[in-house]
């Protein structure tokens, strides 16, 4: 896989306050990487940096193979950076906005219109064209950011917090919208102090606080970190205690807790199968009416991690 972007011990001070502390990143084509963390974590000055519009205090940063010191014209266009927070023209309609950044693109000509229509479509806000920017809603605003950065094709994605501000629903289209993009082959960054806002979307996860990247694989990965035993939740039609007992006597059982409705049974590290404590329970005679896997809450895993502190 081609690597999109890579970081070696990239490093931002201001005075003797790391922004940013030896950060480590290496994402291939088709990456859709969460990076997540508080406010004040680093995360958009390392965005910054890599969209070329800040300089680090020392480390390396590439983009498609291009370094952020000697080739930053190249960078930027392969890129499409969407800041956290970024102006409109109140005074133009939706199409006039988007052609006046085509313009500014050097997409000229019928191709400019399509170009724009197109992208539009893409972020469904075809039936707005005409309208004014003032008359967007949050939601369709950062989705008109969107569509801006997408004008020129880019093959790498840098989306500061995008569903900042959002109510749930506009959240939920932005989600569905990023995945779209991934289907494309995009390389996308996309950054949020919300850790289950973009699990579920991302095939990696970078936490950072303080500046120091805490984490940074996939979210299987980061819940097994958080917690390497799997737990699951089992009742039983009658004697918990005597159900209790018989999946004690299993060596891949590490602890059962008997509660009011169900059984908490915690498994030894490590251990993925557990298909046999069910057998255990009905050859003994138990008929279960509860077996499933406890999930781990995303948002727990996250306090895990961090300490909730800001540069």
């Amino acid at each position: 896989m081609e690597t999109m972007i890579e970081t070696r011990d990239l490093t931002k001070k201001y005075g003797e306050l790391y922004a940013i502390k030896s950060i480590n990143l290496n994402l291939q084509r088709g990456d859709l990487f969460g990076f997540i963390g508080p406010n004040g974590a680093g995360k958009t000055t390392t965005m910054r940096i890599l969209a070329t519009l800040l300089n680090p205090t020392w480390g390396e940063g590439y983009v498609g193979g291009n370094s952020i010191y000697t080739r930053p014209k190249e960078i930027r266009r392969m890129i499409g950076y969407m800041p956290d927070f970024f102006g409109v023209y109140d005074d133009m309609k939706v199409i006039e906005y988007l052609e006046f950044f085509a313009a500014a693109y050097r997409i000229r000509g019928p191709k400019r219109r399509q170009v724009c229509d197109e992208v539009l479509d893409l972020v469904e806000l075809g039936y707005k064209r005409e309208a004014l920017v003032t008359s967007l809603s949050r939601g369709m605003t950062q989705r008109l950011g969107l569509a801006r950065v997408l004008l020129h094709d880019p093959q790498v994605l840098l989306l500061d917090e995008p569903a900042s501000g959002l109510d749930p629903r506009a959240r939920i289209e932005i989600r569905t919208l990023l995945k779209r993009l991934g289907t494309m082959g995009k390389t996308i960054m996309v950054s949020s102090h919300i850790l289950p806002e973009l699990a579920d979307i991302c095939n990696k996860v970078g936490i950072i606080e303080r500046g120091e990247l805490l984490f940074n694989d996939t979210v299987a990965e980061l819940l097994h970190r958080v917690r390497p035993h799997k737990v699951l939740n089992i009742g039983v039609a009658g004697d918990g205690q005597a159900a209790s007992q018989i999946l004690r006597s299993n060596s891949i059982v590490s602890r059962v807790d008997v509660g009011q409705d169900h059984l908490t049974v915690t498994l030894v590290n490590g251990q993925a199968d557990y298909s046999e404590l069910a057998t255990m329970l009905v050859n003994a005679g138990h008929r279960i009416v509860l077996f499933r896997e406890e999930e781990l809450n995303l948002e727990t895993a996250f306090m895990a991690l961090t300490k909730g502190i800001t540069s």
